[in-house]
């Protein structure tokens, strides 16, 4: 029987292959090809071909062919539901009108469980872009607005993974446009993980590559930050306050420049953050200092901080977090009594000082204008910088001779980057004991990788300076629509200075939007919907 059906099947697709001009009077014919879904597999997967085949010629029967398909999508044979997934495009080939149910759909069978299925699915998502790719982005984002939670997590991760080979030929102005007003209604209610996902997909529009694009990413991301709250909480029940905050400060921090100011997310981290800093739970995983990773954040956030309102509120927040780090001498110096010498916490006393020197050049009257406060500023950082002075002559020593991959080491990478740390905060100190002081010196923060300068001259007309780029590329640009998400480094770096024998004779010397960990978001939507 099954053959004869088989036999009937490929008869009805000669007659309408014959039919030519006159297809559609063999409406008879093409319903029986419909029927064969509910046949053998090898009719079913007979009937998938060829309902996609001739779907054209009769769109009187457009939503019984849909569905004929749809059946075949949700088959229990793996094999019979990639070819149903595969022949999807090919209905809204000549027919674009379908392309946006054909997208829902599609979207929504991005849930399989299968490795080779999902991959089938996501092949005809991208031949869908091909066709029409607004259209397209309407139906996925139907999906990732009202769908499942596993849906519009799967969406998401596909528009972030595969946007980026989509030529400006299938992207158009018009679908490029439409992707972003849906990312923006996106962020009205996400995850932290579905936050990172748009701001990727975002930053490779058009909004990554233009001044003013960076400055709307950034406005978006200030929202997200909520920037406007009057008070920070570091501990919030579920850890999401520092979180978004961690998150937020990342995501933007590639996008500031000399045209992009970072002003806004300074002023919140010194005014908020920063009087609140100690309070911040210490992360779970070892090495996770939330704590340090804000100040290291915070300083290269002053990296670009051009312009800044009442600059002293900020000053004075992060001089009073400085000198916290920063003891004085202990009375019993040499240590005759047991007194114990304070730790110097070098990893965020560069950040703290690195920041405070980068944004004291806005007030620098701020130091001299209180003799005592810098008297006594003194004294901490001549003792800082003889405790440090040891410390950076023991790394030189253990270091000395060692190059290649012994300098690669877990142990000696950070013996690299603790000299780095040191070295910078006595560069600053010298600059800070000058009279009056000075906030001149230029330096590389420690976690950040060093470029490699080019010794050749520069030809007549050649600019002197690296072109800022983000990540590796064959063909560098200034700005790149991929930008790198700043991730800082682990670890910090304390020392007790148990070895160091001071000099005598010298004195001292929501509703709004936002992340949210909700569960369901919505009704699913089924396939036929």
């Amino acid at each position: 029987m099954s053959s004869d059906n088989i036999e009937k099947l490929y008869k009805n697709f000669g007659i309408l292959a014959d039919a030519k001009d006159k297809i559609g009077e063999h409406e008879k014919e093409y319903l029986e090809i419909l029927t064969a879904v509910k046949g053998s597999d090898k009719e079913k997967r007979l009937a998938s071909q060829f309902i996609a085949r001739f779907f054209k010629h009769f769109p009187e029967l457009s939503a019984q062919a849909i569905e004929a398909q749809l059946d075949l999508c949700e088959d229990e044979d793996v094999s019979i539901r990639k070819q149903a997934i595969k022949d999807l495009p090919n209905l809204c080939k000549d027919m674009k009108e379908y392309t946006q149910k054909i997208a829902d759909i599609l979207a929504q069978l991005l849930q399989a469980e299968d490795p080779t299925e999902l991959s089938v699915v996501h092949n005809s998502l991208m031949s869908i872009f091909k066709i029409d790719a607004k259209s397209a982005l309407v139906g996925i984002f139907s999906q990732v607005l009202t769908g499942e939670d596993v849906v519009r997590e799967r969406c998401l991760k596909f528009l972030s993974t595969k946007f980026k080979v989509l030529s400006s030929e299938i992207m158009t102005k018009e679908a490029e446009d439409y992707l972003i007003a849906e990312c923006k209604k996106v962020l009205q209610d996400v995850t932290a993980d579905e936050f990172r996902q748009i701001m990727e997909i975002l930053g490779m529009t058009r909004l990554g590559k233009t001044s003013s694009g960076q400055q709307e990413l950034v406005n978006l991301i200030a929202e997200q930050a909520e920037l406007e709250r009057e008070s920070f909480n570091p501990t919030d029940a579920d850890g999401e306050n520092v979180e978004r905050l961690l998150l937020c400060l990342r995501y933007a921090l590639p996008y500031f420049s000399a045209q992009v100011d970072s002003s806004q997310f300074v002023s919140y981290v010194c005014e908020h953050v920063l009087p609140v800093l100690s309070e911040i739970p210490a992360g779970e995983d070892e090495g996770n200092d939330p704590q340090l990773e804000i100040l290291k954040l915070l300083a290269e956030l002053c990296s670009h901080c051009n312009t800044i309102e009442n600059p002293e509120s900020k000053v004075e927040k992060i001089f009073k977090r400085l000198v916290s780090n920063m003891p004085l001498p202990p009375d019993d110096a040499e240590g005759v009594n047991g007194t114990t010498e304070p730790p110097l916490e070098f990893s965020q006393v560069e950040c703290l000082m690195y920041s405070f020197h980068r944004l004291a050049r806005h007030c620098p009257e701020f130091l001299t204008s209180n003799p005592d406060q810098l008297k006594d500023f003194r004294f901490r950082l001549q003792y800082f910088a003889r405790g440090i002075q040891g410390y950076i002559k023991k790394l030189r020593e253990a270091l000395q001779g060692k190059q290649g991959d012994e300098l690669k080491t877990d142990e000696n990478r950070i013996k690299v980057v603790a000299l780095k740390t040191t070295s910078n905060i006595n560069i600053l100190i010298k600059d800070l004991f000058h009279s009056p002081p000075s906030y001149k010196s230029v330096i590389s923060l420690s976690w950040k990788p060093t470029l490699p300068v080019s010794k050749s001259n520069p030809s007549p007309g050649q600019k002197r300076h690296t072109p800022i780029t983000f990540g590796d590329s064959q063909n560098s640009k200034h700005l790149k629509s991929e930008r790198e998400i700043y991730q800082p480094p682990s670890g910090k770096y304390s020392n007790k200075v148990s070895s160091y024998t001071p000099r005598r004779g010298r004195g001292r010397g929501g509703p709004r939007g936002g992340f949210s960990s909700r569960g369901n978001r919505g009704w699913r939507r089924g396939y036929r919907d």
